[in-house]
């Protein structure tokens, strides 16, 4: 494969676009915003792309993805392949898939992780789709992904909606994972012998067993407000929390923790917690996910 067409050049998508084409692949970006974008239009970039084409969509999930592959459609010829790369609901992949199947286009879906950091280490890839389908976009993955072994930090997990399903459950357990930081960042807090809370977080950076990215981005939001008092404890979830705990329900899957850091987030809504400071700092770092000032 040597070229790559993008819809949807913002934190993640233009980051993406600059590790593809550093690979060595010519990638084409449309994005509404004038300031960077490659082309002028949806039919510029399908125009600029030899067949058979390959289109990555990574705009806001729901009706503007829709909109998009819908759109997509109508443009594209037999052959050509979308992959829809946002944080789509794994039971839209379907549907889409089925609509470009009736113009014989293919469609792969593909959980992302990484957030802002991703064009430096690389990104996380959970992908559902054919597996001559994958096969074909191995080039594009194979840029996106970390490096080391292919098997860490890429998976092609079955079938049309697997690699947003996977993608669903990594972000539930980034929910427990964040809240469980969380939560001990509050009891330090309030702790009357504990002196020094961002000097506690980071000595378990090393040698313990509780040691991971998320606890270096916590210590990397504390370096920079060492009690998050310039934060206020309110945190948005942008779906997959809530997808995940409603699959374990229909799977009789018992998620106890997921389920409390879920309903923890509704709680941050209506007062304010130093846990809900801590929580929102994380999405922050991670994911450039905008915070709201305590002012």
């Amino acid at each position: 494969m040597t070229q790559l067409g993008i819809i949807g050049l913002g934190k993640m998508g233009g980051n993406m676009r600059e590790r593809v084409r550093a690979a060595g692949i010519e990638v084409v970006g449309y994005d509404r915003n004038p300031d960077v974008t490659d082309v002028a239009s949806v039919e510029e970039l399908v125009s600029s792309l030899a067949a058979p084409r390959t289109i990555w969509v990574m705009v806001p999930a729901g009706e503007i993805t829709s909109s998009v592959i819908a759109d997509l459609a109508d443009r594209l010829e037999p052959g050509d392949l979308v992959i829809d790369g946002g944080n789509s609901r794994f039971t839209e992949d379907a549907l889409h898939a089925a609509l470009l199947a009736e113009r014989d286009v293919r469609f792969l879906d593909v959980g992302v992780s990484g957030g802002v950091w991703g064009l430096e280490n690389g990104y996380g890839l959970m992908v559902g789709g054919d597996a001559a389908d994958v096969e074909r976009t191995m080039p594009v993955f194979d840029a996106l992904r970390p490096e080391g072994p292919r098997e860490e930090g890429f998976v092609h997990a079955g079938g049309v909606g697997a690699g947003h399903y996977v993608k669903m459950v990594h972000n539930g357990i980034e929910y427990g994972l964040m809240q469980a930081y969380a939560e001990g960042f509050e009891l330090l807090e309030k702790s009357p012998i504990v002196s020094n809370v961002p000097g506690s977080f980071k000595a378990w950076q090393r040698g313990t067993v509780i040691r991971s990215w998320l606890l270096d981005l916590m210590v990397r939001a504390l370096d920079a407000d060492d009690d998050l008092s310039d934060i206020e404890g309110y945190v948005e979830d942008s779906g997959e929390g809530r997808w995940t705990v409603e699959e374990a329900i229909a799977n009789a899957v018992p998620l106890p923790v997921i389920s409390a850091a879920l309903f923890a987030r509704f709680e941050s809504r209506q007062d304010d917690s130093p846990a809900m400071k801590a929580v929102a700092a994380l999405r922050n770092q991670f994911g450039g996910h905008a915070v709201k000032s305590s002012e």
